[in-house]
């Protein structure tokens, strides 16, 4: 059985022990191990019931992504469970950390199961664009509820000890954290009390009401948003419902490979490892990051406050410093309502709230109570004077080795390190609003940032539980940058004819979370207008500039916080209705332009919107803003709502081809040579017959 597995036997009980750090991944020597094991212990005519148990910090805790895109190997993770389950004397799965995946498909092929406090249980194969399978579509509504376990199965989202036990998933939660202990005493019992094995397929499965899924398979497609996995992993569990058990495996392993053989899987699994590879960066390889315990955060808007909530949530210290006593004390509320709702969410116990409200945070009107800091943010508004003025103060009264960070989100860092005598000590944390809530971090690195105060970001990141991207500075950095190029092209295909309605509706049927004339209302469409002010300078004269957003705020209408932007917001709930007003103030900038509007499709919308995305992207890493082609996927995916089931724009690129991306630019090309002008990182890379992927090597 090698090192992974052992087994010993104990009056009767055999006890097949994997030790495959960290997690106990189902790599292919566990399983030819653990199939070894059971069989050893079968063999014996001691053995009156076995135990599996994990060693370390989990059981099973999926499929090892080392092995993800390799070919399969015997034995088969579904032959090994239904191995397991055929076993003629009673198999107990102790369980503990985590059982996910594969790993709780396993549980499901033993007869019994039980698990210490905390334990968690999911089948999370659904954010990979896979299903369950070895048998967790069909084994698992036996034991749960039909509607419980195809929410879990089409979700992903794990569940928690007790309710595992009160849904029937597990049969006990042992007294102690000895998992072993735990399944070897219920082991015990069964053979005292003559316990035969119970063998959940052999149950009927659970059903579901006509209505009630009618329900779930339309609160599924909704969720999935043009994803075809969970749809799948719904199709499956029907299966279930409808088919005898074994031809119910049958049905779940055709359903399964046709994912593992689609874009859609092939996209998700990029992103999963993309979003492991972002940090790895050779400028802070082997530096050891800042201790950082102690917080500061300059202006307690929006911004700050959740800033302020996110380090607060992570265990940190957090004085945050507003400019008088009234402007303080309702950044205070504010903070004090965000870590409410945090415990309206059951994320925080409310004894929780109030010991973070009265030891880890303050505020203050004094940047002399930085002193202490490990790291100040700053996050005031958005002027390059207002944020020179505030890091001129943080360099006179921050302790040396503090790292002083901007949560800019055009500005240039370097400028603004410029106003301090440590430069190397400045560096950008771009948080996305609401900070406390999402999950990117950019972090950008000035001409003279220090790379320990690099890697000090990373770590922060991390302990923030965030996503982290390395972005060197220009306008905008990563996201904004590349935000800033696609909207003029969304702004131009309305100007030429297309409806912002329909703009929405073609992106968001594309997978987007939200159309991008919705995203600006949501954000305000204040802030656009203010960028393309400072920007205004900097425009060639000869560019066909859409004005219709600016005649939008010179009206107030700043989106839903105004009540109307492109969209009208009514009851104050947030439901949009589109406004023909708009219609008309782009109509009448059609007619002084001289421009007849005409039909712009919805393949023609999307096709317009990726080529300037994909276009812009390839400027981005060919002027090495971003490192890799990986860091623009991650940036976007985590940051500007793309869909994930699409890897990011990147590997979308890839998956259409590069070829076709520089035909749709040069087809643009003709109707505005301006704006529409091919990367040279692009036509390099289609010129050589080569990906985007290759460069993420």
């Amino acid at each position: 059985m090698g090192n992974l597995v052992n087994l010993t036997l104990d009056d009767g009980i055999a006890v097949v022990r994997v030790d495959n750090p960290p997690v106990n991944a189902l790599s292919h020597a566990v399983r030819a191990g653990l199939r070894d094991g059971l069989r050893a212990a079968l063999n014996n005519p001691q053995t009156s019931a076995v135990v599996i148990f994990c060693a370390g910090r989990s059981f099973f805790s999926g499929a090892d992504i080392r092995e993800f895109g390799q070919r399969p190997q015997a034995p088969f993770l579904p032959d090994l469970i239904s191995e397991i389950e055929a076993a003629p004397v009673p198999v107990i799965a102790a369980m503990h950390g985590n059982a996910l995946g594969g790993g709780l498909e396993v549980a499901l092929g033993a007869h019994y199961r039980v698990a210490v406090k905390g334990t968690r249980f999911g089948l999370p194969e659904v954010s990979l664009g896979l299903l369950p399978g070895a048998g967790g579509t069909q084994r698992l509504p036996r034991l749960f509820p039909a509607a419980d376990a195809a929410r879990l199965i089409t979700g992903g989202k794990p569940v928690e000890t007790h309710a595992a036990l009160s849904l029937g998933l597990i049969d006990r939660i042992g007294s102690s954290n000895d998992a072993c202990a735990e399944g070897v005493a219920f082991a015990r019992e069964l053979i005292a009390a003559g316990k035969e094995p119970r063998r959940v397929g052999s149950l009927p499965c659970n059903q579901l009401e006509p209505a009630e899924l009618e329900a779930i398979t339309a609160e599924t497609a909704k969720a999935a948003r043009g994803a075809t996995a969970p749809l799948a992993c719904l199709e499956a569990v029907k299966a279930a419902m409808t088919l005898p058990f074994g031809e119910g495996l049958k049905k779940e392993r055709a359903l399964f490979q046709d994912l593992m053989a689609s874009d859609e899987s092939k996209a998700l699994i990029h992103a999963f490892f993309a979003e492991r590879q972002v940090g790895k960066l050779p400028e802070a390889e082997s530096v050891e990051p800042r201790a950082i315990r102690r917080v500061g955060v300059v202006g307690g808007g929006t911004m700050g406050a959740g800033i302020a909530v996110s380090a607060l949530l992570s265990g940190l210290d957090v004085t945050l410093a507003e400019r008088d006593e009234a402007a303080a004390a309702k950044a205070a509320a504010s903070v004090g309502q965000m870590l409410g709702n945090a415990v309206d969410r059951g994320k925080l116990a409310g004894t929780q709230r109030e010991a973070i409200l009265a030891a880890s945070f303050r505020t203050t009107t004094c940047f002399e109570d930085f002193a202490p800091a490990d790291l100040v943010i700053e996050a005031v508004f958005e002027s390059m004077d207002v944020k020179k003025d505030v890091f001129t103060r943080l360099d006179q009264v921050c302790r040396p080795g503090a790292i002083l960070a901007s949560n800019t989100s055009y500005l240039d860092l370097n400028a603004i390190a410029a106003m301090t005598s440590r430069p190397q000590d400045v560096i950008g944390l771009h948080f996305f609003s609401p900070a406390h809530v999402m999950r990117l971090l950019e972090v950008v690195v000035g001409a003279e940032t220090a790379p320990d105060a690099v890697a000090s970001g990373f770590a922060l990141a991390k302990r923030l539980k965030k996503v982290a991207v390395r972005a060197g500075v220009c306008d905008g950095f990563i996201g904004n940058r590349i935000l800033s190029h696609y909207s003029k092209a969304v702004y131009g295909m309305v100007l030429a004819g297309a409806s912002p309605y329909a703009v929405d509706r073609a992106l968001t049927g594309f997978g987007l979370a939200m159309g991008p004339f919705a995203v600006g209302d949501l954000a305000g469409l204040d802030i656009g207008w203010a960028n393309r002010k400072r920007l205004a300078r900097y425009r060639d004269p000869h560019e066909l500039y859409p004005e219709f957003a600016d005649r939008l705020c010179e009206l107030g209408r700043f989106g839903r916080k105004s009540g109307r932007g492109f969209y009208i917001y009514e009851d104050g709930a947030g439901r949009a209705r589109p406004d023909p007003e708009v219609e008309e103030i782009i109509a009448a900038e059609r007619a002084a332009k001289g421009i007849t509007p005409r039909s712009i499709g919805e393949k023609d919308i999307i096709s317009r919107y990726m080529a300037a995305m994909v276009n812009e992207a390839a400027r981005v890493v060919g002027d090495g803003i971003a490192l890799r082609p990986l860091d623009v996927d991650v940036t976007l995916l985590n940051g500007y709502g793309f869909p994930r089931w699409r890897g990011g724009p990147m590997h979308y690129a890839d998956t259409i081809g590069l070829d076709q991306i520089l035909q749709d630019i040069s087809r643009f090309h003709e109707e505005d040579p301006i704006f529409w002008q091919p990367a040279p990182l692009l036509e390099r890379l289609a010129a050589e017959g080569r990906t985007f992927a290759s460069l993420n090597t």
